[in-house]
């Protein structure tokens, strides 16, 4: 290996997206990014947390088969650093004596130099390490070709004053490091990045020590990795701000001078934000989604309405329009107008569009189920009979061509069950499933007036805009329009945000400006349809808090909030001090 002298360190941020369980893969990825650093001049290369199992692993890092592999492909990669070129310092997870670890291997030289464990492990969210990693000890700084580096591991550094976390950053600090490098497996979440560097800049003001945060990208089934990694000198400046939804390895320049660390002319890229930010998290999603798990292409059903427009616009943009197929499939209280603007969208972008009616499917079921319906009224029942014989052709289309079908409800309709069981619920992914309908529009219109650098579909508008401006309808009747079963969505979307995201109890909400009745209401419909979510397609998380991996409501469930303020407990009952609580961060 080559010395460097210890004044100076060129690290190579290796912000790469791995897929989970492909540990031969990964590894690939880890080699090539070696050899791209080293042509960059770098002395060591930082990856993401777990990088070789893929992260989140979940349930699949208890098998020891998989623990072992991981192994095998940590030793490998050790021995092959004895040719010329970095030192790697990439996450696994570890078995020491008998206990599995989350843990970076600092692999130099031929050898595994060192190797260090996370110690606090998040247990809230969408995280639940606790269920498969055992916490590590307090560790030490890591003496690296005569710099001290600290490697706190992602949650390591997310503390309060009021946590029960331990504060691995000030030990690191007062053992000797001179250097925090940080591998992360953070997910993305709207306005995640401000909070990731609030809570690395809180650390490096407590610590005095310069910060190297290195973050994945890509998706792992709901969950979506932004990348966005970053470097803060001790002073708190930004030493460098590399770009989010990219792949990237970027080898940035360190030197010491007044007992300090300093990168030189790092990059600074500005980060997506807001709509963008959520759009390029949902094709993301959706590609890496198919794609990791080897699907030709995909196929949706196109309606001529705004989420399925938008569900389109994603897999064109994800995919490229030659992997994307949309059907319409009109029946007999179908608009020319939906004819029209599906025809119309599908031309925009360039895709197969087949238009396959559903009338002798649906009047089909309606003759098979007469006998049992005899004397009874039409109602929603027959309605669903449309969702449900689309449903049935878009799994046909599905079986017969291989390509996984992408479901369009938005999250505004999942949250009070405006969707239908085996109907438009079907499919194998929901790019859009934590979007309200509100949201939905404006990325629409966002969409029409921008596209992501790494889209693949085409410039310019590709919705029309009647489909953004008519009233939504599910087209399920004659004169349909949603706003007869629900409150106009610029009602219905807040109530719900405060619902979902804030657990806010109705009476907070209606002293908001809400009516009492409409937020019982939309509350009571909101846990009834539990049971629906449960069975709906995964999609890509992109709020503080989505239907799945964030939150778990029981279905069967008979509590309801009276509305009213309950009164405050009677401390006076309380004869025990509650424990320490749990952080929850993000």
């Amino acid at each position: 290996m080559n010395a460097r002298p210890a004044d100076t360190l060129a690290i190579a941020v290796a912000q790469l997206n791995p897929t989970v369980g492909d540990i031969a893969g990964n590894a690939e990825k880890v080699r090539r990014a070696r050899a791209q650093a080293a042509a960059q001049g770098a002395d060591l290369v930082v990856f993401p947390e777990l990088f070789i199992a893929g992260y989140p692993p979940e349930d699949l890092v208890l098998k020891p088969a998989f623990q072992a592999a991981c192994r095998a492909a940590i030793e490998t990669l050790a021995r092959e650093t004895a040719s010329p070129g970095p030192a790697l310092l990439v996450g696994a997870p570890w078995v020491d004596d008998g206990k599995l670890y989350n843990a970076a291997a600092l692999l130099d030289g031929g050898a595994i130099a060192a190797v260090r464990y996370k110690v606090n492990l998040p247990n809230y969210g969408v995280f639940d390490e606790k269920r498969v990693f055992e916490s590590g000890p307090m560790p030490g700084p890591i003496n690296f070709r005569g710099v001290r580096l600290g490697v706190p591991i992602c949650e390591d550094i997310w503390r309060e004053e009021s946590s029960a976390y331990e504060d691995v950053v000030e030990c690191l600090a007062e053992t000797g490091a001179e250097l925090l490098i940080v591998p992360n497996g953070s997910p993305y979440a709207r306005a995640k990045d401000e909070l990731r560097l609030n809570v690395a800049v809180a650390r490096v003001v407590e610590s005095n020590l310069p910060m190297v945060y290195v973050n994945q990208i890509g998706g792992q089934d709901e969950l979506v990795f932004d990348g966005a990694s970053f470097g803060l000198h001790a002073d708190k400046t930004l030493a460098f701000q590399l770009a989010g939804f990219s792949e990237t390895v970027v080898t940035t320049q360190w030197s010491r001078a007044d007992d300090t660390w300093h990168c030189a002319n790092g990059p600074r890229i500005g980060a997506l934000e807001d709509d963008r930010a959520d759009y390029a998290a949902c094709v993301l999603g959706l590609r890496d989604y198919v794609n990791k798990n080897g699907f030709p292409g995909v196929v949706l059903g196109l309606s001529g309405g705004v989420d399925s427009a938008l569900v389109a616009v994603m897999a064109v943009d994800a995919l490229g329009p030659e992997r994307v197929r949309c059907v319409m499939m009109p029946y007999k209280f179908t608009s020319q107008e939906s004819l029209d603007d599906a025809a119309a969208c599908a031309k925009a972008l360039g895709v197969r569009y087949d238009i396959l009616p559903i009338a002798q499917a649906v009047e089909g079921f309606e003759a098979a189920l007469a006998p049992a319906f005899t004397g009874l009224k039409r109602d929603v029942t027959e309605e669903n009979l449309q969702a449900r014989a689309r449903g049935t052709i878009l799994m046909a289309i599905s079986n017969k061509f291989n390509l996984m079908v992408v479901t369009t409800g938005n999250k505004s309709e999942m949250s009070v069950g405006y969707a239908t069981l085996y109907g438009d619920m079907n499919g194998g992914f929901n790019p859009v499933k934590d979007l309200y309908k509100t949201q939905v529009f404006r990325l629409s219109r966002l969409r029409n007036a921008w596209k992501p650098d790494d889209a693949l579909g085409p410039d310019g508008r590709v919705i029309p805009e009647n489909i953004i401006t008519r009233p939504p309808t599910a087209e399920l009747r004659e004169n349909q329009k949603d706003e007869d079963s629900l409150p106009p969505y610029a009602v219905l979307d807040p109530i719900l945000e405060r619902l979902v995201e804030r657990e806010e109890p109705i009476s907070a909400i209606v002293a908001a400006g809400f009516e009492q009745a409409t937020v019982a209401r939309i509350e009571r419909l909101l846990h009834i349809a539990e049971y629906k979510r449960r069975q709906a397609a995964p999609g890509v998380k992109v709020t503080l808090k989505n239907f799945g991996r964030d939150r778990r409501y029981p279905i069967t469930n008979r509590f309801r909030d009276p509305g009213t303020p309950l009164p405050a407990p009677d401390v006076s009952l309380i004869t025990a001090k509650p424990a320490k609580s749990e952080a929850f961060d993000f």
